[in-house]
Formats: C-alpha cells, structure tokens, sequence
C-alpha cells in the first residue's frame, strides 16, 4: 500500500521546495506539480509532490494518518480522529453504488 503524506511549503525553488510534515522537513521535487508559493499543501510520495490540496485535505488525510499509528498501539476508539464524519454517515463514490450506470 501507497500512502500520501501531506506537507506544506515552507521554501520553494523552481524545481524543488522545502516542506515540513508530521515527521520534520525534507526536500520535495516538484517536478510533477510545478513550483508552488510558501503555505501551499502538497501530497507527496517518496519524496515528490503528486498533487496540490487545500489546508482541509491535508488536515483530515493527517488526522487518518494518525488513526492508523494510534490503532497501532492498540488504541480501538477511533473517533475523535474522524471528527469530519461525526455528522454525516460515509458515501461510496458514485462508480462504487448499484444505481450508477
């Protein structure tokens, strides 16, 4: 399994920017986004950036991220790190339900 890790921009070059994440700062290539201004949140994987979000995204893609790491440690009660779904019940995306042709 593949797993994206946001960071945020806190340098930028042309070609590559400095970014903090939940484990410290560490170069991004981004070669496949183009260069980005400081505060931009970006998905990165093995060190390149593969989409830019928005500071939502990034928040509950880290809270994710640390639901899994708590359920790791054998923490079961996992609530609080979805708080986004707290009022509303989960959706399949539209290829995934019986009624889409």
């Amino acid at each position: 399994m593949c797993l994206g890790i946001p960071m945020q921009v806190i340098e930028s070059g042309p070609y590559r920017a400095r970014c903090q994440g939940p484990h410290g700062e560490t170069l991004v290539d981004l070669a496949l986004v183009g260069p980005q201004p400081v505060g931009t949140w970006l998905i990165t994987f093995l060190d390149a950036a593969r989409e830019v979000i928005d500071e939502a995204r990034a928040n509950a893609i880290n809270q994710a991220l640390a639901a899994l790491g708590a359920a790791e440690s054998g923490i079961t009660d996992l609530d609080a790190y979805f708080a986004d779904l707290v009022e509303r019940e989960p959706q399949l995306p539209d290829f995934l339900r019986k009624d889409s042709a």
